[in-house]
């Protein structure tokens, strides 16, 4: 996954965290566990090396030895008749076989030992493993992909092709079972069941893998398929006592529902109950398209489906050289512009950050990233959230020259004034790393949305994308369609209040988790310092 989109955010200071790693929320942060691995490989290669060279002593001293002894037993006392052979003998006995014993006995692995034990401090938790099998299940959901295309690692824009064994299908089988979730269980027991079928070789057995595949489907309402699986349980593993009982349980449950069905089909007869034709229509009505719920909007659009936007209000959507009102610095080299969507209104800025800025950015963030918050509406505290996967660290002018560069910058061309704008998030997302439907501003229910920062109402968003993203990791606006691609050394800006200080409903966003690729968001939100600003204020601050 070396394909990097980082993106530039800015919202409010971020407290120190607690010291957990959350390995999992951060692609970047991820990075120092494969130089970990690769030193513990050239670790484990050094013991290697190690007990070669003491097992092919041990090995000569063998040969030696064994080749002695058949010439020496061919005439045992013709043999030790020799002084010699009878001196070596009892040196060898005496002395040698004694530091054979030491070498034998000697430990190589101190090294090794040491090492992993050192490096084991840094390793991944229970819940990093956790939160990445629950991220390929998220992936797996909003992005539309069966079991069989994640296993065999055929994912689009992929350079780095991985595929997965019977045990990994069945670790993800695992912790959806786990987490009571028996549909994702299916889905990944049957991929583990279908990967030994075609003759994969494991540790795992297929019993194993039936048992929590059958209980998976019964647990879904399908007992009649429940029961084939457990009969072909029971033809691998007749002794098998909890198949065996729910065999019975199962052929209960289906004679019983047989028996119900029946009883139902004569009382409907005999009753004459019939579907009326006003019955009839109703069961046929489907649910009208607003009425999707947003989760499926947010899914859709990542996908790049339901995208709303009409050929005529396509054609007023223009790109153009822009000076924002003839700003000396860009009357001469005006910036490239374009239109990405018209209500809200959002504009793209092309080969607005350079290579050069984007690393060092990327450089001053890595070491500070901690687990992102969102603000909880209720207590105005920040929060972590799992609706929120990902990583932040805040940057200001004070830090580096470069990032003065880059307000002023931003400054020019929005006529927003860096001074009201909250310090710079840099976010990077972890694995399936997304921030689900949010709003940027805070609404009239959240009085104190915004109280731990002391500041008002957020006026507008800025967002620099700082790489390309081979499949995924679009900003999409689940109420009006929209969907915004990441594109490397470009931002989008927005305002998220109208110009009355009222919020604009439409704003509300989403990061799509990424499928492949790893995205580091860096945002500037302006906010004014005095809560109380009024409205009037912001007058002059919309297009």
């Amino acid at each position: 996954m070396e394909l990097l989109c980082w993106c530039l955010l800015m919202l409010s200071c971020l407290p120190s965290l607690a010291a957990h790693n959350d390995f999992f929320t951060s692609i970047g942060q991820m990075t120092d566990l494969l130089y970990t691995e690769k030193d513990l490989v050239t670790s484990l290669k050094d013991y290697i090396k190690a007990e070669e060279n003491k097992l092919e002593q041990v090995k000569r001293w063998a040969d030696k030895l064994d080749s002695l002894t058949a010439t020496a037993m061919q005439d045992p006392e013709g043999f030790l008749g020799h002084p010699v052979n009878a001196f070596k003998l009892m040196k060898r006995l005496n002395t040698e076989w004694s530091s054979l014993e030491s070498l034998v006995l000697s430990d190589t692995t101190d090294g090794f030992i040491s090492n992993l034990t050192i490096q084991r401090q840094h390793f991944p938790t229970d819940e990093d493993q956790t939160g990445a099998a629950k991220a390929l299940l998220r992936l797996q959901d909003t992005y539309r992909l069966d079991a069989n295309t994640i296993s065999v690692g055929d994912l689009p824009g992929v350079k780095h092709k991985s595929q997965m064994t019977v045990e990994d299908c069945y670790e993800l089988g695992k912790i959806a079972y786990s987490d009571v979730d028996y549909y994702h269980t299916e889905l990944w027991m049957a991929q583990a069941l279908r990967q030994l079928d075609q003759g994969e070789e494991s540790t795992l057995d297929k019993v194993t893998v039936l048992d929590y595949l059958s209980y998976s489907i019964y647990q879904q309402g399908e007992i009649e398929r429940a029961l084939e699986l457990t009969m072909r349980l029971l033809e691998l593993d007749p002794e098998h006592q909890r198949a065996t009982g729910n065999r019975k349980y199962f052929e209960f449950q289906l004679e019983k529902q047989k028996n119900e069905a029946e009883k139902e089909t004569y009382t409907e007869k005999e009753l004459g109950k019939r579907e009326t034709g006003e019955e009839k229509k109703k069961s046929k009505k489907k649910v009208s398209n607003h009425l999707i719920p947003e989760r499926k909007k947010y899914e859709m659009l990542c996908r790049g489906e339901g995208i709303r936007m009409t050929p005529r209000r396509q054609s007023r959507l223009f790109c153009r050289y822009y000076d924002n009102k003839h700003n000396p610095k860009y009357v001469l080299s005006p910036v490239k512009q374009q239109d990405e969507w018209d209500r809200p209104y959002i504009v793209r800025y092309l080969d607005i950050i350079s290579d050069k800025e984007m690393e060092r950015v990327k450089q001053l963030a890595k070491p500070r990233l901690r687990r992102a918050t969102v603000h909880d509406p209720q207590t105005g505290k920040l929060t972590t959230a799992q609706y929120r996967v990902s990583k932040s660290a805040w940057l200001t002018g004070y830090e580096d020259p470069m990032i003065d560069t880059i307000n002023q910058r931003i400054e020019d061309l929005t006529g927003l004034e860096m001074d009201t704008a909250e310090e710079l998030q840099v976010a990077n997302y972890g694995v399936g790393g997304q921030y689900e439907p949010h709003f940027d501003f805070g609404r009239k229910d959240e009085p104190d949305a915004f109280k731990e920062l002391g500041t008002g109402n957020r006026i507008a968003t800025w967002l620099f994308y700082m790489s390309d993203v081979a499949a995924g990791g679009a900003t999409v606006f689940p109420d009006v369609g929209a969907a915004v691609w990441p594109q490397k050394g470009t931002a989008v800006f927005w305002y998220n209040l109208f110009a009355s200080g009222e919020g604009d409903y439409s704003t509300r966003h989403a990061a799509c988790p990424v499928l492949v690729g790893n995205k580091w968001g860096k945002i500037f939100i302006w906010s004014p310092v005095k809560p109380s600003l009024r409205p009037e204020s912001l007058s002059l601050m919309r297009p």
